[in-house]
């Protein structure tokens, strides 16, 4: 488990080569994200920063909970979870998905 956050997208890059070369995934936790979001007007949004994750090299994400400490609604916590899983998303800029996505 890599706090990607906390070591950097670098130091995960790095971490997921080594894992590949193991045959392993890299579970990537989301450390200090909930005090990122808690600033609205903070300039960094939950997909860019999970797409950069996956540009990365990071398998699989521990983002944010329906229920429990930290905060969303469910709906949004829930379209996150399908762009991120999808292929390939289309651009929408109604649903601020300002390019393709692949």
């Amino acid at each position: 488990m890599h706090y990607y956050l906390l070591g950097g997208f670098t130091a995960n890059t790095t971490l997921a080569h080594i894992c590949r070369d193991n045959g392993l995934l890299l579970h990537i936790h989301r450390v200090i994200l909930a005090v990122i979001d808690r600033q609205k007007n903070h300039g960094i949004h939950f997909l860019v920063l999970e797409k950069a994750l996956h540009m990365s090299g990071g398998d699989h994400i521990h983002s944010d909970t329906v229920v429990g400490k930290l905060e969303g609604e469910r709906e949004i916590t829930l379209g996150f979870v399908d762009l991120v899983c999808d292929d390939f998303v289309e651009q929408d800029r109604s649903c601020s998905i300002y390019f393709i996505q692949y």
